[in-house]
């Protein structure tokens, strides 16, 4: 597997290798041995989720969970392409309300490690997108929180128009509201 840091800390894409042949492909994902030296923690992931988009343009996020209910992520696309960003939310953090976005598709197989304290969310490239990810904690709705994506403190640049946004997503907070939180 190939990874490379991201400007910051603890975030990193990942870039399995993918073998291929007349048949298909295969591609190892995951593997907890090799996770592990790279982010500097065993990481015990203990659930899987996946969604499905079906829209071009659709924005979900930016969300987080508070401490001690925050998740650590590694995220992927199974069908279609997404942008997907991580903002940077950690009390104390060098690089906090800084984010990072790059493209995951199914094409070019690369995942992103998100570790806890981060805000995540995605906008699709294409219709019929399914994203998947593994957390390390499990869904907490009183602990649930979503960042604005279009807030102007963070300032995300997002790579084209987005059409469909849940009106949860449209109250998220600013980043001065999540300071004071």
């Amino acid at each position: 597997m190939q990874w490379e840091k991201t400007p910051l800390a603890g975030l990193f894409v990942i870039t399995p290798p993918v073998y291929g042949d007349e048949r298909g492909n295969f591609s190892e994902t995951y593997r907890a041995d090799v996770l592990a030296p790279v982010v500097g923690a065993d990481i015990r992931f203990i659930q899987d989720n996946q969604s499905h988009s079906k829209h071009k343009g659709t924005l979900r996020g930016l969300h987080f969970q508070r401490a001690p209910f925050a998740q650590t992520k590694l995220v992927r696309c199974v069908t279609g392409a997404l942008y997907d960003v991580a903002v940077d939310l950690r009390d104390g953090s060098p690089t906090f309300g800084q984010w990072f976005g790059i493209e995951l598709s199914a094409q070019n197989a690369k995942q992103l490690f998100i570790p806890s304290g981060f805000g995540h969310g995605f906008l699709t490239l294409t219709d019929d997108v399914i994203i998947a990810y593994k957390v390390d904690a499990p869904y907490h709705k009183e602990s649930e929180g979503t960042l604005r994506w279009d807030d102007p403190d963070v300032g995300v640049v997002w790579p084209m128009e987005i059409k469909v946004v849940s009106e949860k997503d449209k109250q998220g907070l600013s980043l001065a509201q999540k300071i004071r939180q």
